[in-house]
């Protein structure tokens, strides 16, 4: 088969045959139709400090995927042949204590899909059966394909009530639109997303946030009267990864407000812990999806209505991953999907 491979330790990636994937026997293996490219993927390509530390080649990247089951394993019992499956990259250990109670998105032994272990960019993939999501329900393949970060997205919009609520998104990437996407949903009474990418913050629009705000030419605080907000907002969603994104959301939180927290900083980061103290600030660490709450969570958004497409700005088939990866690197975009199955000439630009 083809696959999307880091073939030696150092830069880039290499289109190339590896052998067919055979099932163990709890596991199951996919016809892969569509995958995402993740910002671990960027990383792995380019090679950076943490990818040098991580990745052992050869290595299949990718976990961002969906596909059809060709072939189970022995022990499989409850997913077949034909379904659909989406796939949850983390693989957990079972018998930490965590896994134990039902809190497998806790495990501390957690191994990523095409991070550990061989991934989902190729013609086709292993997965545990317990990792597999079976979708009971029509599903665009595209929005199939990402189920892993909007499962992010979903895991950091659901974890303060937002019904009612005054929401702040700092970082417009492809989680944060999603994210706002989802607290419009849930009945969030205004969504904030702030970012300084034009092309982000208008997807940003499209998706429905009631303000896309560029921080590096407005104050945070300037949007109260606009919005007829008068001590701050209620909850927040830190996505960037940037100190002063964090410092900002702090400062421009109600008393009592809520953050959840997603985007993994570089650095350590400085903040006002007075602020935090004083206003009495909850701030709580998001990683991954709950197994499977958030994963039933995003099914039903879905069928009750959530409209995910603008996320979705580029199309590429396989390929043309070197585009795709430019494309992605360059920043000025939503979500990009490699198509595992069609023609060559699929290159569809939102």
């Amino acid at each position: 088969m083809k696959a999307l491979a880091k073939v030696v330790q150092g830069p880039g990636l290499e289109l190339t045959d590896m052998p067919d994937p055979t099932p163990g026997p709890d596991d199951v293996v996919l016809k892969v139709a569509r995958t995402g490219i993740c910002g671990t993927d960027l990383h792995i390509e380019t090679w950076d400090d943490w990818a040098a530390k991580t990745i052992s080649s050869p290595l299949i990247i990718g976990h961002e995927f969906v596909g059809e089951v060709v072939e189970t394993g022995a022990n499989v019992t409850k997913v077949k042949v034909g379904d659909l499956v989406s796939g949850e990259g983390h693989l957990v250990c079972g018998t930490c204590r965590n896994c134990k109670a039902g809190r497998r998105h806790l495990c501390a032994n957690t191994r990523g899909l095409g991070v550990h272990v061989d991934g989902a960019f190729a013609e086709y993939a292993v997965l545990p059966e317990q990792n597999a999501w079976v979708h009971k329900h029509e599903v665009d393949l595209d929005v199939a394909a990402i189920f892993d970060p909007f499962g992010n997205a979903v895991h950091t919009a659901l974890a303060f009530p937002v019904l009612g609520e005054d929401v702040l998104i700092t970082g417009a990437g492809p989680i944060g639109l999603m994210a706002a996407a989802v607290a419009r949903h849930a009945g969030a009474r205004h969504v904030v997303v702030t970012d300084v990418s034009e092309p982000r913050l208008d997807l940003a629009r499209k998706i429905g946030a009631n303000l896309a705000l560029d921080v590096s030419t407005h104050k945070i605080a300037d949007v109260y009267a606009e919005l007829d907000m008068s001590e701050g907002f209620d909850v927040g969603m830190e996505m960037s990864g940037q100190p002063s994104a964090l410092r900002e959301m702090i400062a421009n939180m109600t008393h009592g407000g809520r953050i959840a927290m997603l985007g993994l900083p570089a650095n350590e980061i400085a903040i006002d812990w007075s602020s935090v103290v004083l206003k009495m600030i909850t701030i709580k660490g998001i990683y991954g999806r709950e197994m499977f709450e958030t994963w039933y969570n995003m099914s039903v958004l879905l069928q009750a209505g959530l409209d995910l497409s603008p996320v979705i700005t580029h199309r590429f088939h396989y390929t043309d991953f070197a585009d795709a990866f430019a494309t992605a690197r360059d920043g000025r975009c939503g979500k990009i999907i490699l198509d595992w199955t069609g023609s060559v000439d699929v290159r569809r630009d939102a």
